[in-house]
């Protein structure tokens, strides 16, 4: 068996997932399909000072699905609701993604279930606006960004002098 990716209409996702999985289980070829997955990671937001856990697809519109290529499970992929096509290779012969690109993003599914990743990502040298606290409204720069404690420093200038403050990340945002 051989990963493939399809192409489903955006946030169709899970349905997609769901019903290409009952329409494997109910067909004569269930043996010749895997796992049917919609990569997604879990990620941490802090909302009122408390960590929130969400889910986030990291290929929003595509879905992974193990199967051997052949006519009959080309039929039950491509017929299935909200499923546009194949990616790679041609409509009539997709290509299968290789060993190694599947692995990278089980590997990146499995690292997500051990530790959730933030749901806003910062840069040293990014510049922030500060939005609550004794700072609100002035802008600063990124220069350490701690995810475990969900916290980073900025260097904000008060009366042009650089003052480095620690700042929760629901206290700030980035800027457009």
């Amino acid at each position: 068996m051989r990963w493939y990716i399809v192409q489903a209409f955006s946030g169709y996702e899970k349905q997609v997932q769901r019903s290409l999985t009952d329409r494997i289980n109910r067909s004569d070829f269930a043996d010749s399909f895997g796992d049917v997955l919609v990569p997604t990671e879990e990620v941490v937001e802090m909302k009122d000072g408390k960590k929130r856990k969400s889910e986030r697809k990291f290929f929003p519109g595509y879905v992974l699905i193990q199967m051997e290529m052949n006519d009959d499970t080309w039929h039950i992929v491509n017929e299935c609701p909200r499923i546009m096509g194949f990616i790679g290779g041609t409509p009539e012969v997709p290509a299968p993604i290789t060993q190694a690109e599947a692995d990278r993003i089980l590997n990146r599914l499995n690292q997500t279930e051990a530790t959730p990743r933030p749901k806003t990502l910062f840069e040293p040298g990014e510049e922030l606006l500060v939005i609550d606290g004794p700072f609100t409204d002035f802008k600063g720069l990124v220069e350490k960004v701690d995810y475990e404690k969900s916290k980073l420093q900025l260097t904000v200038n008060v009366f042009n002098r650089p003052t480095q403050v620690e700042l929760e990340f629901s206290k700030v945002e980035k800027l457009d």
